[in-house]
């Protein structure tokens, strides 16, 4: 079988994308791919849901259950920036299909496992599957589609990433339930041999781009973010004065450092340091993992509180989270309109406000309180507030970077994404203490005052740090969630 490559080579100059040469199979193609990141996005989400009991099962304490949550998320945003330059090395159809492999061999792995160990081992593998995986998978759109095509394309690439979070919350929420906890992995297995069998046939192969790596410095880059949780869950284990703390977060710090002199001494750093310097990149980046760092430790928190102080079943608490789901994408669909017009920085600071207010309302719930009145408003007006936050982070961090840069300048962004929130996760678990999983209300009223605070402080800054006016228009690239 010949392949037809599905790049900007398979349209002639002046050729319309809609045209004979426009391949056939793009949009068969688009489903595919979709079906494909919708998994990997429902996986940051489904797993909040079923924590409770897979902590039960497994004997799992406040570390277990924190690694099981941070594994996929550190991996997959630690390693998504060499993720995107292997799918170049490699072609972008053959590390879609890697990556979908280890993915789905992952979930498998997940499901069966019987320890605490193995199943964070399983996530971790499924986060090196999905920085592989989703690159490769929007570089492919990217090239696939031209002009209106491309806009409209892309647009079904964000509903995918806009949606993910509240089914992921949902079906958690059935299959912890009904079949099982295992289930919320089992599931990818069957779809995902369903999409690597498909793909030879419907995406075009694309000769490699041969060029330098930076394996040192992803590899430095995780280890540095894994140093740092694993010093905050000890440091919620053992006490916030406890000496086996610092070392880890001493390590962190060092292992930073050595991330900063290796990209600026290899020949093709991972994240150049120039780029980080600008403005905008600094400030839209410091907004990503703030807001993410307030939602996945809100998501994290909340089921944590409905399941084990109001004894929410699995599937309730999928149910109760979904107004919070849809309050996120509510925050970010007013905020795409409003930064149009008014400029990202009042946006930005008063999206953060919104989510100070949810968390400090949070901070207030009772320990035997109702969801409805107790828990919902705080959560629905954090999710809110950040559902601004992660428009105003993008659309900051982009703002007049150019077309060479931008596929560079996105990754960072979503590098951003994961690892704040890895780190809200841990630094929650740190916060809450002997809560989680116990029966006191205390440490999620310490944690949400914290995060509060940290959503009051991100709202004062961003009035300095993100630049008056607003973003230049332009048809840049979509972001992975």
């Amino acid at each position: 079988m010949h392949d037809h490559a599905l790049t900007p080579s398979a349209h002639p100059p002046g050729a319309h994308p809609d045209g004979p040469h426009a391949d056939p199979r793009r949009w068969r193609a688009l489903a595919l791919l979709c079906v494909a990141q919708f998994m990997l996005i429902i996986d940051i989400t489904v797993v909040n849901v079923a924590l409770p009991s897979i902590a039960a099962d497994l004997s799992l304490g406040r570390g277990g259950q924190t690694w099981v949550v941070t594994a996929y998320s550190l991996c997959f945003g630690g390693l998504l920036l060499l993720g995107g330059r292997l799918a170049d090395a490699l072609g972008r159809r053959r590390a879609l299909l890697l990556g979908l492999a280890l993915f789905t061999a992952a979930s498998l792995v997940s499901g069966l496992a019987g320890t605490g160990g193995v199943l964070v081992a399983g996530r971790a593998a499924q986060g090196v599957g999905a920085a592989l995986l989703s690159p490769a998978a929007l570089s492919i759109v990217t090239t696939t589609f031209r002009g209106p095509e491309r806009n409209r394309a892309l647009g079904v690439w964000a509903a995918v990433g806009g949606t993910g979070a509240a089914v992921g919350v949902l079906v958690g929420g059935l299959l912890t339930s009904g079949p099982g906890w295992e289930w919320v992995f089992f599931v990818n297995v069957p779809v995902g041999l369903a999409v690597l069998a498909l793909v030879p046939r419907t995406v075009a192969s694309v000769p490699p781009v041969r060029g330098p790596l930076d394996p040192a410095g992803a590899v430095t880059a995780t280890l540095a973010a894994a140093a740092l949780i694993y010093g905050l869950v000890k440091a919620g284990e053992d006490g916030w004065d406890a000496v086996s703390a610092l070392v880890p977060i001493g390590g962190a710090v060092f292992l930073a450092a050595g991330f900063v002199l290796i990209e600026r001494t290899v020949r093709t750093p991972l994240v150049p340091p120039g780029l980080l310097r600008r403005r905008t990149v600094a400030s839209g980046n410091a907004l990503m993992v703030s807001a993410s760092v307030l939602l996945l430790s809100g998501f994290f928190l909340c089921s944590q509180y409905l399941q084990n102080l109001l004894h929410f079943s699995a599937v309730k608490t999928g149910l109760a989270f979904l107004p919070a789901a849809v309050a996120t994408i509510a925050g970010a669909h007013l905020a795409s309109h409003l930064v149009g017009r008014i400029g990202g920085r009042p946006v930005a600071a008063a999206g953060f406000a919104v989510a100070a207010a949810g968390a400090l309302l949070l901070s207030r719930a009772p320990s035997g309180g109702h969801a409805w009145p107790d828990v919902l408003p705080g959560f629905v007006l954090l999710s809110l507030g950040v559902g601004a936050g992660f428009v105003c982070a993008t659309t900051t961090a982009m703002n007049g970077i150019g077309h060479e840069e931008a596929g560079l300048a996105s990754g960072v962004v979503n590098t951003g994404h994961e690892i704040g929130g890895a780190l809200g996760v841990a630094l929650a678990t740190a916060l809450a203490g002997a809560s989680i999983g116990g029966h006191t209300a205390g440490g999620f009223h310490t944690a949400f005052t914290v995060f509060g605070v940290i959503a009051a402080a991100v709202a004062v800054l961003a009035l300095a740090l993100v630049p008056a006016g607003r973003p230049e228009p332009g048809d840049g690239p979509l972001f992975a969630h």
